[in-house]
């Protein structure tokens, strides 16, 4: 009887084989024992993802502790911080669930201001949660200082030459004559000075890219009014207009706090704006050419370059007392560097700083809800308040309405612009407490009541303008715009 010889390698393997997959038989039996014992075990998709976010939370809680100790406890101004920044995440989250058939959705940020106005407003919590008023100043101005950067990423010169002409009046009309219609509503009925008037002014002038943008944005991929540009113009345009309103404002902060002869205040003021753009200028040609091209991890090198030269241009003014000087030079920076790298390595860059957006957003809102205190608040206030705003929105809407009147548009394609140039937010958000904070830091309490009511009325432009300003766009827009293709954006607007 003959045996055959098997090779022993290949009987070794199989026998290997063979306690592989009874191993992997043996670990499913007894996954699908537990998960019959605990089918949410372990938890996955949305139970996850918030067991996890907590876990984060609390270890960020832990590590803060680790190195400052009491500051991270109630009353503390990193627990502070850290409760405005959890529900300003919460409220803007919320804000999107909130959904309406046919109406479009409310911007986040109003969830975000409306949990800092809860903060501070509801008994219990606001003795626990105290702010370190300079803290909160240096977030805001980084805030400010990454709204200046993307908005000097966003201005497309392409887009800018094919509508120079409107795109100009758009961005400059509407903006000057809304501050200057403030400035006398202000002066008249809330008996403001006419320096604070024109302080209010730009602070009210500034138009929202945090609302328009998307909304625009949503039009264009549906086809809405693209062989016109009318997407296209007002985001480009709104770029345009908080650049004008931020530098208005820091001209008019510098007029209102400095003593001594108005004409050299002004000179004072045209040398900050000098120095701001050729700053701005050697700053933004350093950057367009170093890091180099061949460098790793360009993109995120030119990102912190770019955010770092800004924030220390906008914070680094203030210290050395020229306000006006450092948000002209990280928007010129921004746009003369972005001018000379690709469109790809571009979108990169824009993509980083969007993200650190994410992390400020939350931030500026609520700390600047928890500025707003109803206890402060006079009984006459917010009405004042709200009918000087009331009668500056009309000046702008017609305002608007007229600059356009000579593009190429429609009657209701005007309409439609003059209710898309509504919106406050951001550059509210950012501008409205600076006031207050220039008259504690140079002790003018005499002038703290001015600076307050800029407050309101800066809290009160957003929570108004800003929900109404979005149902506008999304409601007006598909019944006045004409649906077009995509590719024949900016055919007719030339002028």
């Amino acid at each position: 009887m003959e045996v055959k010889n098997e090779d022993p390698q290949a009987f070794t393997q199989s026998l290997e084989d063979e306690k592989v997959e009874e191993t992997i038989l043996l670990e499913e039996s007894t996954k699908t024992k537990k998960s019959k014992l605990c089918p949410l075990c372990p938890p996955r998709g949305k139970c996850n993802e918030v067991i996890t976010s907590v876990a984060l939370l609390v270890l960020l809680w832990g590590v803060i502790w680790s190195y400052t100790g009491i500051e991270v406890y109630p009353g503390g101004s990193l627990f502070g911080m850290l409760v405005i920044f959890c529900c300003a995440l919460l409220g803007g989250r919320l804000m999107q669930f909130i959904k309406i058939p046919i109406i479009p959705p409310l911007p986040p940020l109003l969830g975000m201001l409306l949990a800092g106005f809860l903060v501070r407003n509801i008994p219990v919590i606001r003795d626990y949660v105290k702010i370190n008023q300079v803290w909160s100043s240096y977030l805001r101005n980084t805030a400010l200082t990454i709204i200046l950067v993307r908005a000097g990423l966003g201005l497309d010169p392409q887009a800018l030459e094919k509508l120079k002409g409107v795109c100009l009046r758009l961005s400059m009309g509407p903006c000057c004559l809304e501050a200057c219609s403030a400035a006398v509503f202000s002066h008249f009925i809330m008996k403001f000075p006419w320096r604070w008037g024109f302080l209010l002014g730009f602070v009210l002038g500034a138009v929202s890219p945090a609302v328009v943008v998307p909304a625009m944005l949503m039009l264009q991929e549906q086809g809405y009014g693209v062989k016109k540009g009318i997407p296209t113009l007002l985001i480009a345009a709104s770029s345009f207009d908080d650049i004008l309103a931020i530098t208005g404002f820091n001209s008019f902060l510098s007029l209102t706090f400095t003593t001594g002869p108005v004409y050299k205040n002004i000179i004072k003021a045209v040398l900050e704006i000098v120095i701001g753009i050729t700053a701005g200028i050697v700053m933004g040609y350093f950057i367009r050419y170093f890091p180099s091209t061949d460098q790793p991890t360009l993109a995120w090198k030119r990102a912190f370059l770019l955010l770092g030269l800004s924030i220390m241009a906008v914070i680094g003014s203030g210290r050395i007392g020229i306000h006006g000087a450092g948000g002209l030079a990280a928007i010129v920076l921004t746009f003369v560097s972005a001018i000379g790298w690709k469109d790809e390595k571009k979108a990169r860059v824009q993509q980083i700083v969007a993200n650190s957006w994410l992390v400020f957003q939350p931030l500026l809102f609520g700390l600047v809800g928890a500025e707003v205190s109803v206890e402060n608040l006079e009984s006459n206030t917010i009405g004042i308040c709200v009918g000087t705003l009331s009668l500056s929105l009309l000046v702008r809407i017609f305002a608007t309405f007229l600059l356009v009147s000579f593009a190429g548009f429609s009657y209701k394609e005007r309409i439609f612009v003059a209710l898309s140039w509504l919106p406050k937010a951001t550059v509210q958000a950012v501008l409205g407490p600076l006031a207050l904070e220039e008259t504690r830091t140079k002790n003018f309490p005499q002038l703290e009541v001015y600076a307050k009511n800029v407050m309101t009325m800066a809290f009160l432009a957003i929570l108004i303008t800003a929900p109404n300003g979005a149902l506008l766009i999304g409601l007006v827009g598909p019944k006045v715009l004409s649906l077009d293709k995509p590719n024949e954006a900016g055919e007719t607007v030339s002028h």
